[in-house]
């Protein structure tokens, strides 16, 4: 029994030599072309990188003007559009873009994707967003405690005092911040300011490419700053306001849960 045993163990070891036998002589023989093709694939790939890098050089500018005009909201078919190449592509590069810059990626209904970079005018907006908070003055504050305390004990005045500094001074810090970011939004919508002759030309059709405009591109329409729209939004008169500065003559209502404007039809107008 155990001579058999051996005998197959030989056996079945032959025939794993010939193949492996075989393939060694394969490449001992054919080495120089295997080095060769491997030279080129990488070679290939170096020159596809090397493509890469420059055709985002020179897409770099649509996508800093698109980021300026959509106030940091840019999606894919946008970028497509402007540059005139696949949507593929355009979204490749927002992807590369996104993990440079750390922006949020939202996922629309529809299925497409939406960027949001952080931006100076969209920081200005969100601190515009804040200002209601601080609307009292330290005059009104006081007067409101000096007038529901008429008299408290000397513990209470001091910790209302120490209250109402401490407002104050939160209050100073955070004007001086929106000083700062409210300047450089304006420069940047004075910038902006050089297109909206531009803007205006355009049909309304090509406009409302998804059937609403967003605040920055609503204020180029109307001829007047992205502030100034966010301000004015929620004001009943809106639509008589938006259209007396519409070259198009057109009504414009502000939708809260897309924040994004319509267009207004006569009979609701009316």
């Amino acid at each position: 029994m155990s001579e058999k045993t051996s005998l197959s163990y030989g056996k079945s070891f032959l025939i794993l030599i010939l193949p492996i036998s075989i393939g060694i002589i394969f490449f001992i023989n054919t080495w120089r072309i295997w080095l060769v093709a491997l030279a080129l694939l990488l070679g290939l790939r170096l020159f596809q990188t090397y493509q890469w890098q420059q055709w985002c050089n020179k897409t770099n500018p649509l996508f800093n003007q698109l980021i300026q005009q959509n106030q940091g909201r840019i999606t894919p078919i946008d970028l497509s559009i402007q540059g005139n190449f696949s949507g593929a592509k355009a979204q490749r590069y927002l992807e590369t873009k996104a993990q440079e810059f750390g922006a949020s990626i939202l996922d629309e209904k529809d299925g497409n994707k939406v960027y949001h970079f952080i931006t100076s005018s969209t920081l200005g907006s969100i601190l515009d967003g804040s200002e209601p908070e601080y609307e009292k003055s330290p005059a009104k504050v006081s007067s409101s405690f000096s007038t529901e305390l008429l008299a408290p004990p000397i513990s209470q005045l001091e910790a209302v005092e120490t209250e109402v500094e401490s407002e104050v001074e939160a209050k100073s810090e955070i004007s001086t911040q929106q000083a700062s970011v409210e300047k450089s939004d304006l420069v940047s919508e004075e910038e902006n300011l050089e297109s909206i002759d531009r803007s205006h030309t355009k049909p309304l059709e090509e406009q409302l490419l998804f059937g609403s405009l967003i605040q920055s591109e609503l204020a180029k329409r109307l001829g007047v700053y992205s502030s100034t729209v966010y301000k004015r939004r929620n004001d009943p008169k809106f639509p008589e306001w938006s259209r007396d500065r519409d070259p198009d003559g057109i009504a414009w209502t502000f939708s809260k849960s897309t924040k994004e404007f319509f267009p207004v039809e006569e009979n609701e107008t009316v």
